[in-house]
């Protein structure tokens, strides 16, 4: 003869808490998932756009309009990376910093400040504004670019 005996009930307190918990931790993984989604997306699909009003970065988390007024256009120029090691991102501060994509603020090696949108360090334009920061982008092409930038003045 067999007879089986089940456990009292927890109370619910226990009980309530493993959801929660299960819950809130699904919610953060899928917003870390859907964050890393989105980074993908904008290292294949940014674009930089110029017109007569400034700069416009899209799409993305940092994207933003830069009036033409705050573009220092003397300074615009394609650097490498690779052999300017000053203007090297050190330290992100609000950004992502995935293999093959910075973007966001970072910390220069130079301790300049800079919003990035760069997936190849040999070929990078650096903009520099009358504010605080520095802009560098991965643009196909950059010498037009640059050019467009500085018949700004």
């Amino acid at each position: 003869m067999e007879r089986v005996f089940g456990i009292i009930p927890a109370s619910s307190g226990p009980y309530m808490f493993i959801w929660i918990f299960s819950i809130v931790i699904g919610l953060i993984l899928v917003g870390v998932i859907g964050l890393l989604i989105s980074f993908g997306y904008q290292a294949r699909h940014a674009s930089f756009t110029l017109s007569d009003q400034g700069l416009r970065i899209s799409p993305g988390l940092f994207g933003r309009f830069i009036p033409k007024e705050d573009i220092n256009t003397e300074g615009v120029r394609v650097i490498n990376l690779n052999i300017e090691t000053g203007y090297k991102p050190k330290w992100r501060t609000n950004g992502a910093g995935l293999p093959g994509y910075d973007a966001g603020w970072f910390k220069l090696e130079n301790k300049e400040k800079a919003l990035l949108f760069v997936t190849d360090r040999s070929s990078v334009v650096y903009i520099p504004t009358n504010r605080d920061y520095s802009v560098m982008l991965s643009v196909k092409e950059a010498g037009e670019f640059t050019d467009l930038l500085r018949q700004w003045k």
